[in-house]
């Protein structure tokens, strides 16, 4: 968990199922609304995709990725990153595509 202003907590809890084919679940838990930013990226640091960037509202949230790329290709097995930004906290856990 990470501290958000006023004593309250950002939370990102890990993917699942992980490791996954073909879809995975993020979840996380906001407690003030603001900008999220989820973006994929692979083992070397390249973006893969960002999954979400607009402003969302409080509350417990999920979004799903089905291993396919900003361009529309799916991507192969191996191991991923998931970062999320919300206002100035930022957490990145990892995650593994299997085929």
């Amino acid at each position: 968990m990470t501290r958000f202003a006023c004593n309250e907590f950002f939370q990102i809890s890990y993917n699942y199922p992980n490791p996954f084919n073909p879809i995975t679940t993020i979840y996380y838990e906001l407690p003030e609304s603001g900008f999220v930013n989820i973006t994929i990226y692979d083992i070397m640091g390249r973006e893969v995709k960002i999954l979400e960037n607009t402003i969302k509202t409080v509350g417990h949230k999920k979004i799903r990725w089905n291993a396919i790329n900003s361009v529309g290709g799916t991507v192969s097995a191996g191991l991923y990153f998931y970062r999320i930004k919300v206002g100035g906290y930022t957490q990145t856990k990892k995650m593994v595509l299997l085929k």
